[in-house]
């Protein structure tokens, strides 16, 4: 299925709500039970893009959504703010056709241009595919949370992964540039 990128734009917001509704009520990546409205995604698309951190789309030759990605804060604390979190979400006929590992790898690409120096993925259900493609683009192990999550009546454990971005922790960042400018202390 031939497809490209793009950075999301509002227009998208329909399609990522349906993406969104499909994984919150048949998948396990995300632990919400109750998919949230469009108006309620395009709050969390409008808070994330504004705060400058980067949101990707997939879309096919008719400009179809297939999935999208995004970062975001890990935590909130200002010493996080040197750290991002990964989402990916894909349409069902998207999945295993290579569309989220060009998301991550595009998601890794600009989050290091912008000069973050983590990324962590916390991998929902501990799912199997997810953590494959997360360790093929550098991404290790750190932890797993057992019963974490309780969803589709069984319990869920939670994978943590992370993977340097530029220099990592090898080098002390700017603060006076983005993204250590998030923080306004």
């Amino acid at each position: 299925m031939p497809f490209s990128l793009r950075d999301a734009t509002p227009s998208d917001l329909p399609a990522i709500t349906e993406i969104y509704r499909e994984s919150v009520l048949n998948g396990v990546a995300s632990y919400e039970i109750i998919p949230p409205s469009e108006s309620e995604m395009a709050s969390r698309f409008s808070a994330n893009t504004g705060l400058g951190y980067p949101y990707v789309a997939a879309v096919d030759e008719n400009g179809t959504l297939l999935g999208y990605a995004y970062a975001s804060a890990f935590r909130t604390r200002p010493a996080y703010r040197w750290i991002v979190e990964d989402s990916i979400y894909l349409a069902p006929a998207a999945r295993g056709l290579g569309i989220g590992r060009a998301l991550l790898t595009a998601l890794i690409s600009r989050c290091t241009e912008f000069g973050f120096r983590q990324m962590i993925a916390v991998i929902g259900g501990a799912h199997p595919a997810s953590i494959a493609l997360h360790r093929t683009l550098g991404f290790e192990d750190t932890g797993l949370l057992k019963g974490a999550g309780y969803k589709h009546g069984r319990w869920l454990d939670t994978m943590i992964m992370q993977r340097p971005l530029g220099d990592g922790k090898d080098s002390d960042p700017n603060p006076s540039v983005y993204p250590g400018t998030l923080f306004k202390g």
